[in-house]
């Protein structure tokens, strides 16, 4: 049995999220869905393994919520992002209360991503 575990993540703005996932952290836009045109958005951002769903809905999900991302490329995920200048979000790696090293970045909307690299690997 597998399992991809998905999060949809909430926005206000297409160009916004666009800017932010797309631009500073480097996802490709899979795909994209409207009903019909000047009807909120829902797609599909990606990058090595990593998927999210970014909606428009108001009924799909909740502002302000948190996603936990393991990643063993930490150094290397923060030196890319925080090169490209972007000007809402300028993450550091600290060390978290339980032992790994953590970056967190927040979109537009207030969603956090926390990066974390096991400090067992």
């Amino acid at each position: 049995m597998q399992f991809q575990v998905i999060p949809v993540i909430r926005i206000f703005d297409e160009a916004k999220a666009k800017e932010f996932y797309l631009e500073f952290l480097g996802m490709s836009l899979d795909w994209e869905h409207r009903f019909e045109p000047d009807t909120p958005i829902y797609m599909q951002v990606s990058r090595d393994g990593l998927v999210f769903h970014l909606s428009e809905h108001s009924g799909d999900c909740s502002p302000g919520s948190k996603t936990f991302v393991n990643t063993d490329q930490l150094e290397a995920l923060h030196h890319e992002i925080t090169s490209k200048g972007y000007r809402y979000c300028r993450p550091e790696i600290t060390n978290a209360p339980w032992g790994d090293r953590v970056f967190v970045v927040v979109d537009p909307f207030s969603n956090r991503i926390l990066f974390n690299e096991s400090s067992t690997t």
